[in-house]
């Protein structure tokens, strides 16, 4: 067996897609910031003491998919054409999605999942002083479009706001 991330003598190295004509690719991204009834009522109230934590985890999630080759060593430096995130207030917590786009050589899935992370450690920054307890949970990859593999979406699953598919 090959591992497309190790050399022939088991060394770690960047998979060389130098050769891979660019294309036009995006994934989506979601997860979850799980706040105590009390932080929900601050967050809904714009009262956190911290400020605006909504505005704050968007910025910071754009900030976060630009910058994934420096957090994950064997990611490729891609440019990131378009970054979109959303955070929607539910009666549990927050609800994250990220999508990001691109038209390079690899696709975008790591940079959308760092953009919900990057975005989800802020909400918890932001919130800590109101409850330790905050917590982050079932950050994955939802659809992605392009490239090789070509589109893919994780079955049955659907946008936080929607009702469930029968």
């Amino acid at each position: 067996m090959s591992f497309t991330h190790l050399d022939a003598a088991g060394h770690a190295r960047m998979v060389d897609v130098t050769e891979k004509q660019p294309t036009v690719r995006s994934a989506t991204a979601r997860g979850f910031v799980r706040c105590a009834p009390h932080v929900v009522a601050a967050l809904r109230d714009e009262t956190v003491p911290k400020g605006d934590v909504l505005a704050v985890a968007r910025i910071a999630g754009i900030a976060g998919a630009k910058r994934t080759p420096e957090l994950l060593p064997l990611a490729h430096v891609i440019g990131v054409h378009g970054a979109v995130l959303e955070l929607q207030i539910t009666d549990e917590g927050v609800e994250i999605e990220a999508t990001v786009r691109t038209a390079d050589r690899t696709g975008v899935e790591m940079e959308a999942l760092t953009a919900v992370s990057v975005a989800a450690l802020t909400v918890v920054d932001m919130v800590k002083g109101l409850d330790k307890g905050t917590s982050i949970a079932n950050v994955r990859i939802v659809a992605k479009t392009g490239g090789k593999s070509g589109d893919w979406q994780r079955p049955d699953e659907q946008r936080p706001h929607e009702p469930a598919r029968p």
